[in-house]
């Protein structure tokens, strides 16, 4: 380790040991305080409020993407039913 990080490491208190975890509790031992929890209710309308916050993608590209991703879905699943059958027969021709 060189003399300029060890200096930067004095800057930012990286030198000194860190203090133990204290689990969750204050200097005077008592736990710290719990945030309030929300109801069903609440919760529903907090998301139903940032849900209309999210930029959405116009419709046509939202079709587009699920043609696209359905024509990989039937290509993939063909290749590997193909590489599987044809392992299958390769095998039981090898062993019969």
């Amino acid at each position: 380790m060189n003399r300029q990080t060890k200096r930067q490491m004095a800057k930012q208190g990286a030198d000194r040991p860190r203090r133990p975890d204290t689990g969750g509790r204050t200097r005077a031992g008592a736990p710290s305080p719990q945030t309030e929890r929300t109801g069903p209710v609440q919760y529903f309308a907090e998301v139903r409020g940032e849900m209309k916050k999210v930029a959405w993608p116009p419709r046509q590209e939202i079709l587009n993407s699920t043609v696209i991703v359905t024509i990989g879905l039937v290509v993939m699943t063909a290749l590997i039913f193909a590489f599987d059958w044809s392992a299958v027969r390769i095998v039981d021709y090898i062993f019969k």
